[in-house]
This record gives structure tokens, sequence and C-alpha cells, in this order.
């Protein structure tokens, strides 16, 4: 990867909808070009996908939370079940090191669902809560 190609992924992580066209012309290269070392890039598995940025509170989820997960035992699965039970609310869970075993990240329509969840979740793990107060 060269410097060509750091400017290829900061430009598409910028405007992941630019034609290569546009972005052989910020980088110097033809469409063609760019769209080859783009190909590359994506068998490389160094692009991995593309997507779009939502506003989740104006999608109707405004609380946003993350849990330091505390598990009870070594068998995580009955947690791991649950989560993934909760697509609806779960962004993403990181298994992490140091104080707790996952890092629980949470979007919900209000706080009633939250305490809705926290209750349910409370059957699993403990847990440590922090809401998110701005970004």
């Amino acid at each position: 990867m060269d410097h060509i190609d750091q400017h290829i992924i900061e430009h598409l992580q910028h405007n992941g909808r630019i034609t290569m066209k546009e972005l052989g012309e910020k980088v110097h290269l033809t469409g063609q070009a760019t769209a080859t070392r783009v190909a590359r890039l994506e068998e490389q598995g160094i692009i991995e996908g593309y997507t779009i940025r939502t506003d989740p509170a104006r999608l109707g989820y405004p609380v946003h939370v993350f849990l330091t997960i505390i598990t009870q035992s070594l068998h995580h699965q009955p947690y791991l079940s649950f989560i993934d039970s909760r697509p609806q609310y779960v962004v993403a869970n990181y298994k992490i090191s140091g104080k707790g075993c996952y890092l629980l990240e949470c979007r919900f329509p209000s706080n009633t669902e939250l305490d809705r969840f926290l209750v349910e979740l409370n059957q699993y793990v403990n847990y440590q809560l922090s809401i998110v107060v701005s970004k």
C-alpha cells in the first residue's frame, strides 16, 4: 500500500459514493487506474465494505448507552445468546480485557425500554452502565 492508496482510502471514508472518475481526479489517476486500485484494496481485505451513517436519535433511538459487562461464570453463551436476540438495541458487543469481559454499546427508544433490557440482562451478567450525554 502506497501513499496513493492511503489517499484513496481517505477519500472513500469521507464519501463512499464518489465515482471512480471523481476519485481518480482527486488522486491524480485515471478512473480506470483508480478502480483497479480500489478492487485490489477490496481483494486484500483493506476495504471491507461500504456503508452509510444515520442519526439513530432521528430514527427513534435517542437513548445511547455503554455497558461494561462482568460475567458471573466462564460460560458466556447465555449472555451472548441474549445479546444476539436483541439486535434492535445492540450496536456492538466487544470482548475486552481489563475491567469487565465485554463492552456493550446499545441504543433504545426510551428509558423504559432501557430499564426493561437491564432487568433481563441482569439474569445473565452484572454490568456497569454509562449513559452517553453528548457526542
